[in-house]
């Protein structure tokens, strides 16, 4: 499983401009399986992602993003595998077992 952490490097004018692209590009990655959760960071410098599969793939989808095609962001994957989840999420413990990417 990954984190990652997108960070905006341009204005927010210009994020904004892209917002829309950005959107569809992270629903075409839930679809496809790859994202499990992401969300904007507060204060708004940029977002997070949860993903799984192989970071091979993840990097291959992450220079997709039309901000990073734009030049608007940057980011950080950190890789960690679970052990222990709250009650409801056990399946992020083998998230990344059973999908093959």
């Amino acid at each position: 499983m990954f984190i990652v952490s997108l960070s905006y490097i341009a204005p927010l004018e210009e994020i904004d401009a892209q917002l829309e692209q950005h959107v569809q590009w992270l629903k075409q990655c839930y679809s496809d399986g790859l994202f499990l959760a992401s969300g904007r960071k507060e204060p708004r410098t940029g977002g997070i992602i949860l993903a799984r599969g192989e970071r091979h793939v993840l990097q291959q989808r992450l220079a997709q993003d039309p901000f990073a095609l734009a030049g608007l962001a940057r980011y950080d994957i950190t890789e960690f595998h679970p052990s222990l989840t709250a009650p409801g999420l056990e399946a992020l413990s083998t998230a990344q077992s059973e999908q093959p990417f």
